[in-house]
């Protein structure tokens, strides 16, 4: 192992004492890293006036960079451009068609959750525009409204509408009283005829 204060001043010089200093220096040398790349990790702006910085560290056998960089100070504002082209007769041409209107060529409907999106262009005298809007979500479900009063007039109503179609209008026929002879008459017979006609009638819809 390496000792710096082997060989004390003025003593002896031994063979066995060099050679385990020697031994012990190429062991430290031994261990020492061996760099092997570089990078730069990061290049981070820091606000005008502040000092630039650089960081190093060795993590394996890797060199690894890290930069502060100020911003410059703002620049002067730039000359004025040139005029642009002058008329036939040297002066001045005339000024570009204006802003007449804006028109809003379409409204597209979009599905509930998508995003909304305008589009905007000008066609020299129009500023046109063109609308994505999607549709609202659907709200959440009512309370149910109290439920339906009949009065007793309609009821009644009702009631005497059914019965007027019913079988109750059998009711207005008389039953027959007839003792039939035998062999039955003409009359006798006529007679089931007729009554069975007038229950015919009573029972037809209307």
């Amino acid at each position: 192992m390496f000792d710096p204060a082997v060989p004390p001043n003025n003593a002896q010089v031994k063979a066995e004492v060099l050679r385990s200093q020697f031994n012990g220096l190429k062991d430290l040398i031994d261990a020492l890293a061996v760099i092997t790349a570089a990078q730069v990790e990061a290049v981070n702006t820091v606000p005008t006036g502040t000092s630039a910085n650089a960081t190093v560290s060795v993590v394996g056998n890797e060199l690894r960079f890290t930069f502060d960089i100020p911003e410059g100070p703002p620049g002067a504002d730039g000359a004025e451009g040139p005029q642009g082209p002058a008329g036939s007769d040297g002066s001045d041409g005339p000024p570009g068609p204006p802003f007449a209107d804006a028109v809003v060529d379409v409204v597209n409907t979009l599905p509930a959750g998508d995003p909304a999106a305008v589009g905007v262009n000008f066609d020299g005298s129009h500023v046109r525009f063109t609308f994505d809007l999607p549709t609202g979500f659907p709200g959440p479900q009512g309370d149910p409204g109290p439920p339906g009063e009949v009065t007793a007039a309609d009821l009644s109503n009702e009631i005497a509408l059914v019965t007027a179609g019913s079988s109750a209008n059998s009711n207005g026929v008389d039953t027959l009283s007839l003792s039939l002879s035998d062999p039955p008459s003409q009359g006798e017979v006529q007679a089931v005829l007729d009554k069975l006609n007038e229950l015919i009638l009573a029972l037809r819809r209307p």
